[in-house]
């Protein structure tokens, strides 16, 4: 379901399309003119689903404020449901302004952990690699399976490292999903090598639940590169705002002792990552685009976009906890090295397609592991618009040419969706498959996208102006 169910039923971004059966193919608003726009985003899914994790196995209750309302989100809820945690919906604190993006999360943890179940990861990365770990503290079977997408996904890294701790699992020799986790209530930890060359989750999804381990854990990272490192930042920052301290005594070495997870009280920052389309808007249609509640602080990948754009030509700037971008004298091109933010990838590369000069995006060879073999799924789109853009081995390089109309393929990738919405503001007659797969972190994401192109007056494409409650 592409719009949430705290969004208003009267505003239907789909045209024709009956309520709650949305036309796969979106029409992606064309700008004719320079946008002048404020978004107000909800949450983190990357510091949603970690928190989930480390919530549902802490030593105490937790309460999540502001958390995402997504299918990635909810995928998790529902497979730690499953596991006896429990997860209760509770209405927000008074003045806390988070209730316009849906209720808080209680969560309680189990006294122990069941198995016995099955957990559909849908095409969710944290979801598929954070939770064997924690499945290994349950007791019973426990099946993970997914998305077809899903089971293209690279696990191997995930089923050999729990092995390599002593935990039966099942995959019929098999590197991806489905697989089996026979959980023995117990992990007893220790030293292992792992190689996290094509996602920085395996890492994270093992520090989350090392703790937890009887004699913790000392992870050490052995491959080609470690993309992402900022998420790992984040799962380490995240587990030491619980009282679990993660040395690394060098890089690409981390150590966990065993001892207790706390409880907290944590409000999620908004997505930064989810930004990245909204910013891009400011700078395409030569107008301005500002975002509310831009941490001052922060380990999300997203903040990376405030020195990024300004390479194409933009211009940022920084009042209070609002961050603006706005359109230079033209879109120029940039060579950028992505290798700690490829989520980042999609979206730079629409820009990249619309400048005046070529650009070379690399250190991305790992976003062919992610909802969709990300640098395929560019080129073949973009170059099918008209576009010259050639695979790399480690990235793209971009010979922007003028573009035409088109279907624009979303491989299931939501931002895949947000690229081609990108383009669709320069670009007359593009048509997005699929936008609903935008639902994985954004459900909104179509709603406040024609909002924002429409300059909306009641209150631009702020999420506030959704009719979701205050």
């Amino acid at each position: 379901m592409l719009i949430s169910r705290y969004s208003t039923p009267d505003f239907n971004p789909y045209g024709d399309s009956a309520p709650g059966e949305p036309n796969p193919d979106w029409a992606a608003p064309r700008a004719h003119g320079p946008l002048a726009a404020t978004v107000s985003l909800p949450g983190s899914k990357s510091l949603t689903n970690r928190e989930l994790v480390l919530a549902a196995l802490a030593d105490a209750p937790s309460r999540l404020r502001a958390p995402l309302h997504s299918r990635d989100t909810t995928l998790m809820v529902e497979a730690l449901r499953s596991l006896g945690v429990s997860i209760e919906e509770v209405s927000p604190s008074a003045g806390t302004g988070a209730g316009r993006f849906g209720p808080d999360w209680l969560i309680t943890p189990a006294d122990e952990l069941i198995g016995s179940t099955t957990i559909d990861c849908g095409l969710a990365g944290t979801v598929m690699r954070f939770l064997p770990p924690v499945a290994a503290l349950a007791l019973g079977p426990i099946v993970f399976d997914g998305d077809e997408g899903a089971r293209r996904r690279p696990m191997a890294t995930t089923i050999s490292s729990l092995r390599a701790l002593g935990v039966d699992i099942n995959a019929d020799g098999r590197s991806n999903l489905p697989f089996t986790v026979y959980g023995s209530g117990r992990v007893e930890g220790g030293e292992i090598v792992i190689d996290a060359s094509s996602s920085s989750q395996f890492v994270s999804g093992l520090l989350l639940a090392a703790a937890r381990f009887e004699n913790g854990l000392t992870l050490r990272h052995e491959g080609e590169r470690l993309p992402s490192l900022p998420h790992i930042e984040m799962t380490i920052a995240a587990l030491a705002n619980r009282g679990v301290t993660v040395t690394s005594p060098e890089p690409g070495t981390w150590v966990v002792e065993p001892g207790a997870i706390a409880g907290a009280d944590v409000s999620i920052e908004p997505d930064l990552s989810n930004a990245a389309p909204f910013l891009a808007a400011g700078l395409v249609t030569g107008g301005s685009v500002s975002i509310g509640g831009w941490p001052g602080s922060t380990t999300q990948v997203g903040n990376d976009l405030l020195e990024l754009l300004p390479q194409f030509g933009a211009a940022v700037s920084r009042e209070g906890d609002r961050v603006t971008v706005s359109a230079g004298a033209g879109i120029h091109g940039a060579d950028l090295d992505l290798t700690t933010g490829g989520e980042l990838a999609p979206a730079l590369v629409a820009i990249a397609a619309l400048a005046d000069s070529p650009s070379t995006i690399t250190g991305i060879g790992h976003i062919r592991h992610h909802e969709t073999d990300r640098l395929a799924a560019l080129v073949a789109e973009i170059n099918r618009l008209g576009g010259a853009v050639t695979e790399l081995d480690d990235g793209l390089h971009i010979e922007p040419r003028p573009l035409h109309g088109g279907v624009w393929q979303t491989y299931d990738d939501h931002r895949m969706a947000h690229a081609g919405a990108i383009i669709g503001l320069a670009v007359d007659d593009v048509i997005v498959e699929n936008i609903a797969t935008t639902a994985k972190t954004l459900p909104e994401f179509a709603e406040l996208w024609s909002r924002m192109v429409a300059g909306d007056p009641a209150g631009a494409a702020s999420i506030s102006s959704l009719g979701l409650p205050a």
